[in-house]
């Protein structure tokens, strides 16, 4: 994921942390696994997967298809790198971006935080 995202920094600019979202509910998707194949087709198409690349200068929600989290392909919104992520909660946490609730597994967990660690704003005199 983190070297799918490279394409889309800026000159001078480095990834700090890199996640992986949906943007369909966890609860759908598993509920669909009962119906078999009809039913993972059926969420597909209200699932899409996205990579979060937290930058120093900005955060990135980038689009990485229906299928896989791996590759991304497109920008889909870039937010202030003054967004907090977390603290994650429970087996999913949710971030509502403008584009949409995105979904983020425990997994992830540790590269939110350490994301939202990372940032330092700036003094205000």
């Amino acid at each position: 994921m983190r070297a799918s995202a490279a394409q889309f920094l800026n000159p001078g600019e480095t990834i700090q942390a890199v996640l992986g979202a949906q943007t369909g509910s966890p609860l759908v998707r598993g509920i669909s696994g009962a119906f078999g194949l009809l039913g993972v087709l059926a969420t597909s198409a209200f699932n899409d997967y996205r990579i979060v690349a937290v930058t120093d200068q900005r955060i990135l929600v980038l689009d990485a298809g229906t299928w896989s989290m791996k590759k991304a392909r497109d920008v889909v919104e870039i937010l202030p790198r003054a967004t907090r992520l977390g603290p994650g909660t429970g087996v999913w946490h949710s971030i509502k971006p403008a584009s949409g609730k995105l979904w983020i597994h425990r997994r992830f967990y540790k590269d939110m935080e350490a994301a939202d660690r990372m940032f330092a704003p700036a003094n205000s005199y």
